[in-house]
This record gives C-alpha cells, structure tokens and sequence, in this order.
C-alpha cells in the first residue's frame, strides 16, 4: 500500500469518534464473528485460451473464509473484514489450475432496525486484496533436496504478494450489500450469539488493476456472494460493566528465530540465504466482560529475498489463535492481563522465476516456479498491557495502544520436505498494537 493510501486510512480511522460525536449518538453494540460462503467468477481470457486447445474452462466458483470485526453506534456501523476466497481446482494432465485471493477491508453501514436482537444492516466496503494463480503438479514434490535441484514445477503468479508481508496488500476493491443478524442471549452472561448472513456484490472498482502476465484477472475479486457465519456480541442493554466491551486493532509483531536450518540447506545448493528474522503485521480482536478476555490473533509473518540471480524467494507463516484470559489489574486507564491462545499455524516457501513470459507462452512452456507447504496447531501464551485514551468527551470510544509479550510454539512437526521447521516456528514474539474500542 502506498504512503497516500496509507494516509487516507490514517485520516479516515481518527475523523471518526469526531462524526460520531456529532451525531449525539449513544447507544452501543460490538461484535465480532467467522463466516463462510460462495460467489463465483469466470476468467474470460484464460477460458478462451484454454477452449482454443480442446480443454475445458475453469470452473467459475469459489469459496470464502474469513473473520470480521463490528462496532455500531445507534444507527451508524463500522466494522473491518479479513478474508480468504479459495477456487475450486481444475485439471490439465498432471497440473491443478486454481486460484485463491486475500481481501482487508473497512465497513460502513447503516442500520435500518433499532436497536435489538434482530439488525438489518445496509453496508458498504473499501479495502486491498492479493491474488495468487497457479499452475502445479496435483502430486508436488515433497523432498527438499530434490525441490531445491530443481523446483521448477510449473508457475506461481501473484499480485500484491502478501508471502513477502501484509504491507504488500493492495489495489482498491470494493462491496456492497446487506447484513442481517439475531442475538441470542447466553444464560448468565451478558455476551450474546450472534448468527448472520450477508447478500451482496463484490468488486473491483478500476478495470485492469489485477492484469498479470498480459491477461486480465479482475472476476477473481467479483461476484455476487451468499455468507452465514456466527459470532460473539455485546448488545447495549448488556454493557452494565465499564470495560464490556470488543474492540480491534492493528498487531505488529516481532520474532527472534532464523531460519538457520533452511538456510544450511540453501547454501548446499548453492542459493543465498534467507536474511534477518521475520517480523509481521495482523489483526487483534480482543473483547472483555467482567475481567474475562477472549478473542482473535491473525497475522501474517513474512522473510523475502534473492535465491539467485534469476529467483526470488519467500518464506511465509500464516498464524490464527484463539485467545482466552483474564485481566487482574486496572487502575484508570491502565490494564495488566494475561492470555494463552490455540489455533492453526502453517509454513510455505516459494521459489520462484523474476522473469516469466506473456500468456499463452506461458501456458506452453509452464515450468518456471515451485512451492512447499505444511501446517498444524499452534499454542501462545502472553502477558498483555494496554492504555486507552477516550477519544470524545462522551467517551463513545477508546484509543487503545497495547504491547504484550509472549512464546509461540508450534505443536506439529511443519515440514518442508523431510526438515522440520517447528524450531523457526517456535520463539518468544513481542507485539505492539493500536486500535479502538467502544
């Protein structure tokens, strides 16, 4: 994302207690929630080039997953969404052709129900995406010796390459549509179940933002869309206690593990080294009732690189927990609390060719890039200390910077070929974050 967009979003995110607070408004409800679906879109340009040899046309639909966060105050909602959309593959001798995509986007709506356990939302987005098309062997190759002599096992295209870090989202995309929910109250708590579902279209606004290698790959990020999911909410006739509440923020985090392991094999095979260690950018969803925190971890931690002359490579990790713990001391704005997270951990390493041909060239010759993959659960405790600074002078929300430190460890092998990469995986993380809550 460039320095101007980053701005814009800057600017966007600190007007909002301002407009908020101008429109008086006072009651409160936040939320947040999982939730899967289908759309679908045809690749015009790549069906064509694959019926001009006698084969079938992709198949046009794709699933979604993802996670969203949702603050409403009285009629007003802003909310955020992190999600993957995943095609279904289709088969060309040996290879799987498919495609998935990343979209980060910021919500705004409004609701046309009053406060209650039924909400009818009428909503739209503005976000970033990444997109990732391929073309490999359904059976890759699972030896690392073997892969890093020749891991040229078909071809690897990507824009906005989020495998180097989230700060390479990009390309505006954006959704229109409805949201409709109901809460069902939890005997003896003052969280509710919120089940969902969302209709609407999804887009990307300027034509031939998603070209990559002389084709055009824009219907990746379209379509129309049917989602369910389900969530936790806080319901304003719920917030009896000051600090019920869910709030969101940006996650930067920092590790202290190299790579070194992969980097020995590297080196045997002639090929440069993996340098510094990985840092990430994420999303934090913490909410708190009466002491009690829970919520969501997902970032995204990312080293790049040279391999040589002619290759570039990425070593990836996709981290998602499920956070769980108390807070046992608060004085004013200050907080002191403590959480262990479960949840789901992968690593993926890439190498692949700078320069690759046009379609349909490289449809023909298709041997150009290659790809290791291996996930399996994760475990994270940490201490967690934050500070709110109330953003009007009716505190409808918080500004809220927070740093915790903890220790990741990988609880699965997470092989790359036959080398276990659980050690890299496994290290102390400090994290820094900032974010709202209402």
């Amino acid at each position: 994302m460039t320095l101007f967009r980053r701005l814009l979003l800057f600017i966007f995110l600190i007007s909002l207690p301002v407009l908020l607070e101008a429109q008086e408004l006072v009651n409160k409800r936040s939320s947040f929630y999982a939730f899967t679906g289908i759309s679908g879109a045809k690749l015009r340009q790549f069906n064509e080039m694959l019926e001009d040899r006698g084969l079938s046309p992709m198949r046009n639909r794709y699933r979604s997953y993802g996670l969203g966060y949702q603050a409403r105050i009285n009629d007003f909602v802003l909310g955020l969404e992190l999600s993957q959309h995943q095609s279904k593959a289709s088969h060309f001798d040996e290879f799987d052709i498919k495609y998935r995509t990343s979209r980060a986007l910021l919500n705004v709506g409004y609701a046309l129900t009053e406060e209650g356990k039924f909400q009818l939302i009428h909503y739209m987005s503005l976000g970033v995406g990444y997109l990732n098309f391929e073309m490999l062997p359904a059976d890759q190759t699972q030896n690392l010796e073997d892969f890093l002599l020749d891991s040229k096992e078909g071809f690897i295209l990507r824009e906005n390459n989020i495998h180097k870090g989230s700060q390479y989202f990009g390309d505006f995309l954006t959704e229109i549509g409805f949201q409709l929910s109901y809460d069902f109250d939890l005997p003896g708590r003052k969280e509710a179940v919120e089940v969902l579902a969302k209709v609407g279209y999804s887009f990307s606004p300027f034509e031939g933002k998603w070209e990559m290698n002389g084709y055009s790959f824009d219907n990746t990020q379209s379509g129309a869309f049917v989602r369910i999911g389900a969530g936790i909410s806080l319901p304003d006739r719920n917030f009896f206690y000051k600090d019920a509440s869910i709030g969101a923020s940006l996650y930067r985090g920092f590790h202290f593990s190299k790579p070194e392991t992969l980097n020995g094999e590297l080196a045997k095979k002639g090929l440069q080294s993996l340098e510094g260690a990985p840092a990430n950018w994420g999303l934090r969803i913490l909410g708190e009732t009466d002491g009690l925190l829970y919520g969501v971890d997902v970032f995204n931690s990312a080293m790049k690189g040279m391999a040589s002359d002619s290759q570039e490579q990425t070593l990836n990790s996709l981290r998602i927990y499920a956070n769980a713990g108390m807070k046992f001391f608060q004085f004013k704005n200050f907080s002191l609390g403590a959480m262990g997270g479960l949840g789901y951990g992968n690593i993926r390493y890439t190498l692949s060719e700078v320069e690759k041909p046009d379609f349909p060239e490289l449809f023909e010759q298709r041997y150009f890039d290659g790809y290791l993959k291996n996930s399996g659960l994760m475990a994270k405790p940490e201490l967690l200390i934050e500070y709110g600074i109330p953003m009007t002078n009716r505190n409808l929300f918080d500004l809220v910077l927070g740093a915790s430190a903890g220790y990741e460890l990988a609880l699965s092998n997470y092989r790359l070929g036959e080398l276990g990469m659980a050690p890299f995986l496994s290290g102390p993380v400090v994290g820094l974050s900032l974010g709202v809550r209402p």
